[in-house]
């Protein structure tokens, strides 16, 4: 059995992802895909069934107001449900269902970890207010994801039509050459900077929401529960509503003739 170094690991990270994960979760959990890779026999689907295990651990710590201990697993939750990539990725042994028991998987330990921190708080507090957040919590999760691929197939919707059409001579190809609008310069610069250091441009994605309310919010208090959640709702769905924004501009720069699109949008 082949033995994996540590630069083998770290070449099966994703080319850009979020601060939260490559500065707080990539540093361990590419220590812990090492070990797993090379002395266990451990499964990535494995790796996804336990990380699920930790999530429903983190939930019933939560329901029970034990919040740091909560926090704790919620991290190592995510931290294990990074490294089964890590290691399908470096065996070459990821599957299609592994995929989807990966993407379940983290729905599930949102949902009841988004219950398991509503109820503890209810039957502690008697505030309604806290029903009311995990509910919130969960639909927002479960709106982003159901979003993101929506937007995906709507782009790749466009980009075949827009294709056909040109074949078909109902709209000019494109032109070498033409001018391309590009974004200011200091936003270019940041771009780079973040890019040599493989972080996305979002200041906050589905990531760092999941951080800040089952992460940091339990570990400094109860009494930061309400204000950390509703902050990291908005600003969650401030960048939802701008990447919306953005893909409604890419449908009106090209924008594809009625008889392609029916063809395509079906």
């Amino acid at each position: 059995m082949r033995t994996y170094s540590l630069d083998d690991v770290h070449e099966t990270r994703k080319r850009r992802d979020s601060w939260w994960t490559v500065y707080f979760v990539d540093p361990v959990a590419c220590r812990v895909a090492l070990v797993v890779a090379n002395r266990t026999r451990i499964t990535p689907n494995e790796l996804t069934v336990f990380s699920l295990a930790l999530g429903l651990v983190s939930a019933v710590f939560l329901a029970t107001d034990r919040l740091a201990a909560g926090a704790v697993m919620f991290y190592l939750s995510f931290m294990i449900d990074c490294v089964d990539g890590k290691v399908a990725r470096l065996k070459g042994t990821g599957t299609p269902f592994g995929l989807w028991l990966d993407y379940v998987g983290d729905r599930v330990r949102v949902v009841l970890c988004a219950a398991g921190l509503a109820y503890g708080q209810y039957t502690l507090t008697g505030d309604a207010g806290y029903i009311v957040l995990g509910a919130a919590l969960a639909v927002l999760d479960l709106f982003r994801y159901v979003n993101a691929p929506q937007m995906k197939r709507v782009r790749e919707a466009i980009r075949e039509g827009r294709a056909e059409a040109e074949l078909e001579g109902l709209v000019p190809a494109p032109r070498l050459g033409r001018p391309v609008r590009r974004m200011p310069s200091f936003l270019r610069r940041l771009n780079r900077f973040l890019a040599r250091r493989r972080v996305r441009s979002h200041l906050i994605s589905g990531i760092e929401f999941h951080a800040a309310v089952f992460v940091i919010a339990p570990l400094i208090g109860a009494a930061a529960l309400i204000p950390i959640s509703v902050v990291a709702s908005v600003l969650l769905l401030a960048n939802e509503i701008f990447l919306v924004y953005r893909m409604w501009l890419f449908t009106r720069r090209h924008e594809v003739p009625q008889r392609s699109r029916e063809h395509v949008l079906v």
